[in-house]
């Protein structure tokens, strides 16, 4: 009985030093000065100043959630069956496509009005008649559908030719990086055309955050594109490449090294590499430079650096590594 005392006592005695110590920390947290109103003042200082990037406007900035959810909805629009739990049949197919637009079509021209009031808004342009701009853009981009799912379906069939790991297009269309990147190219390249500003480059962000794969909106891709595992693979904005181009991971086609002025004087200027008809280029290659041109059905081998044109049929390799065996044998 007196050991249930004493270990009974032993409980009481660390409640009564926690219960203690908790005082002690509440009394020690109160003689600290409260640093919120000096944070408060200082960011409100800097944002107001106007040197900070911020959005203190009166009027909405198109929101990165919505345009994510645009992305979810063109997925189930151009592949209709794979993501969205609606068992579909012949018969129901024009209902649930036609819904599926209708909450695609209002949406976008929400979020284009958003970005065009937003850019008229920062640049201090006359009214543009933001709305009905928003609705006829996003027209034009449901107009274009269509065409985008065609050119997609060559992304597919390229993935199948070029891989032979890859069993079947549900295979691609459910699990495959490399589509999920073009996909939001294709889209985010088609409002590029039609100058939407903003929206394009969240959406190959979200792309990039998903995937590792960074293709700038703008550059030029043709039909029967396969990027191949993926990840670190980068295309900038003046890149142009045709058709039936294979790429592997870890690609660059980049720019050269630019000098501190270049953002306005070159914003403008081919900066990136021009890759021709059935060019393969395998992992970890760095093709530079708006006047490099790899020729067509030429083959750039891995880790190669490239900085001048290569013509056609050419395949550029690296020599064969020495390497050093150290063991036993």
């Amino acid at each position: 009985m007196s050991r249930f005392l004493e270990q009974g006592a032993g409980r009481m005695g660390k409640q009564d030093v926690l219960a203690g110590s908790c005082q002690m920390e509440t009394i020690t947290a109160d003689k600290v000065q409260n640093p919120i109103p000096d944070a408060v003042a200082s960011l409100s200082k800097g944002f107001k100043s106007g040197h900070w990037a911020s959005h203190i406007e009166p009027v909405a900035i198109p929101s990165k959630q919505a345009v994510i959810d645009l992305l979810e909805q063109a997925q189930r629009i151009l592949f209709p069956g794979f993501f969205s739990p609606d068992i579909l049949r012949p018969e129901n197919l024009e209902y649930h496509l036609g819904q599926q637009i209708s909450f695609f079509f209002e949406s976008l021209a929400s979020q284009i009005s958003s970005a065009i009031r937003h850019d008229c808004f920062r640049h201090n342009q006359a009214c543009t008649l933001c709305n009905e701009r928003g609705y006829e853009l996003a027209a034009a981009m449901i107009a274009s559908l269509a065409e985008i799912r065609s050119t997609l379906e060559t992304d597919i069939e390229a993935t199948l030719t070029g891989d032979p790991a890859a069993a079947n297009s549900d295979e691609v269309i459910f699990s495959y990086p490399g589509l999920f990147a073009i996909m939001v190219y294709r889209l985010a390249h088609r409002l590029s055309e039609l100058e939407v500003p903003l929206i394009p480059r969240i959406m190959s962000e979200h792309a990039y955050h998903r995937t590792a794969i960074d293709i700038n909106p703008e550059a030029s891709i043709g039909s029967h594109f396969f990027i191949d595992h993926g990840s670190g693979v980068v295309i900038g904005s003046t890149t142009t490449i045709g058709n039936r181009v294979r790429i592997y991971q870890g690609v660059t086609l980049g720019a050269l090294s630019l000098p501190k002025d270049a953002g306005e004087r070159l914003r403008n200027v081919k900066r990136h590499p021009t890759i021709e008809d059935d060019v393969i280029i395998y992992a970890n290659a760095t093709i530079l430079g708006g006047e490099t041109v790899v020729g067509a059905r030429s083959i750039i081998g891995g880790n190669v650096w490239l900085t001048e044109s290569v013509g056609l049929d050419t395949r550029v390799m690296l020599e064969q590594p020495k390497l050093v065996y150290i063991g036993p044998k």
